[in-house]
């Protein structure tokens, strides 16, 4: 058994990194994967604050930054989020720990899930894992259509041609919500699991999240061989 450290990492604020791992940890319950799920953010706390049982790190302790890794004895899946302008953070704390030899020894393989706008900023933060970690993860590129602006400069990359090609990356898409639901949510603290019999949301509100998050779930299918427990080797060796 292969379990997952999946990282959801991109040193650019706003790119979607706790939207992301709001809803991927409710697949992970709804799934009923064993998981564990790290907060990084001291100052906003999104994933804590929908997700309370998710434990707070200090990525500046690299003490604290451990807990992630040891929480893979008792957990098929961990999954952090990673605050903003943590990209060197990570970076270093892989260099001093040789994390991908301490997750072999563990049967597991590191996923980084990279969310990309428009804004070069977002690609650069990607240059730069992609450089610096290379074939010692695996790297799924979530493109957020949530500012609706395209990703025509991450298309004509030379970096999206490095991960796609050089290290195998996979992308998903997550669809654009309508922002008087996602206000919502976040005003309930709730994810689309649990609006769906809610009250607080009017029938077709609840449709409309019922629909986003098959969507939704429907792309963390298509590369689930990369965030959830697998047999045997990893994807790349298969």
């Amino acid at each position: 058994m292969k379990k997952r450290l999946i990282l959801i990492l991109n040193g650019k604020g706003g790119v979607g990194k706790s939207f992301f791992a709001v809803n991927f940890v409710q697949y992970l319950k709804d799934q009923q994967i064993a998981h564990a799920a790290f907060d990084s953010d001291d100052e906003n706390s999104t994933l804590k604050r929908f997700h309370p049982e998710a434990e707070f790190i200090n990525a500046g302790e690299p003490t604290e930054i451990d807990k992630m890794v040891e929480a893979l004895k008792d957990n098929d899946v961990v999954a952090v989020d990673c605050r903003a302008a943590s990209t060197r953070i990570f970076l270093d704390y892989f260099k001093q720990t040789t994390l991908p030899h301490v997750l072999e020894n563990l049967k597991a393989r590191m996923t980084i899930a990279c969310p990309v706008n428009h804004e070069l900023d977002s690609i650069y933060q990607i240059q730069k894992l992609a450089t610096a970690i290379g074939s010692g993860a695996d790297f799924i590129i979530v493109r957020n259509e949530v500012h609706g602006e395209g990703f025509e400069l991450f298309d004509k990359s030379k970096v999206r041609q490095k991960v796609m090609n050089d290290l195998g990356a996979k992308e998903i898409i997550v669809s654009k919500m309508y922002k008087w639901l996602v206000e919502g949510l976040q005003k309930t603290k709730m994810t689309p699991t649990t609006a769906r019999d809610s009250a607080e949301f009017n029938i077709m509100d609840r449709q409309r999240l019922v629909n986003w998050q098959r969507e939704f779930y429907g792309q963390l299918d298509s590369v689930k061989e990369l965030l959830l427990p697998t047999n045997g080797e990893s994807p790349k060796g298969k």
